[in-house]
């Protein structure tokens, strides 16, 4: 079944943060037999569609910045996403973060430089159609006050065998002011396995049908996708912006053996971005896991509940 087959089994939930952005959840997993449940354990939220992994929530406090890993395809039940591998092994599967952020780094380097601190999940809704759980996290360099503090709200919902969805929205709020520098390592990435790569015969495409590295790198685009076929199976991985998002479109940074994100701080106005003390900004994204390639998928189709949410 492709995703504008899928619209029509949605219904329209409650998932935002202090924007009230909506999600769409899957009224028919329960009737199905695709019951999705989630637990805390291990400092990982582990959730689960009709009895098998789909997603782990990592959120140790020795990590960098808590992640999604692994983010397994709804036929192979193998990961989209890799945890780490080269190049650049601090890209952890699917997570949030920035670098320059008032000197500091929440994306790579040394637990000195930054983390995003996770203060426990909390479950919301652990069972069902879909399961809701929230995070706090505080940015801090060791021994030193926070900086920052983010409120997730993370609903995952699974529309048939084919498809999962993580809706991801997420409140900055500045506990000081703050001075974001230009840089391409900011905010919501994906990093792909390498055997899904367009180095490796995958497809990288964003919203106006430009594919590749060359294509889609630096263009403003409210989605991208990423697939590719492995023993056999084809499947991929989407990232949506919501049209409330602060930069949308924002233009992608994107690369030809794995990753891609939405990075406006690339793109910032006089190179720098001030958030005063206090000034929040909620972002909303939502993520695709399906089977098929974006054709297959109809990706462009399954964009349109979502940007017409409020």
């Amino acid at each position: 079944m492709n995703c504008r087959a899928i619209v029509s089994l949605l219904v329209v939930g409650a998932c935002a943060l202090s924007v009230g952005i909506g999600v769409v959840g899957a009224g028919k997993a329960v009737e199905d037999g695709s019951e999705i449940k989630a637990v805390v354990k291990d400092n990982k939220v582990v959730v689960t569609v009709a009895g098998k992994l789909f997603t782990c929530y990592k959120f140790g406090a020795e990590q960098k910045y808590p992640y999604f890993w692994p983010v397994n395809g709804p036929v192979s039940g193998k990961s989209i996403t890799t945890e780490t591998s080269q190049p650049y092994p601090h890209h952890h599967s699917l997570f949030f973060g920035c670098d320059r952020v008032n000197g500091g780094n929440y994306w790579q380097d040394v637990n000195e430089r930054g983390q995003i601190v996770s203060q426990g999940p909390k479950l919301v809704k652990s069972s069902g159609d879909s399961v809701v759980f929230t995070d706090t996290c505080l940015w801090r360099q060791p021994g030193k006050e926070p900086i920052i503090r983010d409120t997730r709200r993370i609903t995952i919902t699974a529309p048939d065998a084919t498809v999962r969805i993580i809706d991801f929205a997420v409140t900055l709020e500045p506990l000081v002011d703050i001075v974001i520098l230009k840089n391409n390592h900011s905010l919501f990435s994906a990093r792909v396995v390498s055997e899904l790569s367009v180095k490796s015969g995958g497809t990288l495409i964003n919203a106006q049908g430009l594919t590749g590295e060359k294509g889609t790198w630096g263009v403003a685009s409210p989605w991208c996708d990423y697939s590719g076929t492995r023993d056999d199976v084809t499947e991929g991985i989407a990232i949506m912006q919501h049209p409330a998002n602060r930069w949308y479109p924002a233009k992608w940074f994107t690369r030809d053996y794995g990753f891609f994100s939405p990075t406006p701080m690339y793109w910032l106005e006089g190179n720098r971005l001030n958030i005063a003390k206090g000034e929040k900004l909620t972002l909303n994204y939502r993520v695709v896991v399906h089977a098929g390639n974006v054709k297959e998928a109809d990706i462009k189709g399954a964009f349109e509940p979502y940007r017409k949410t409020k």
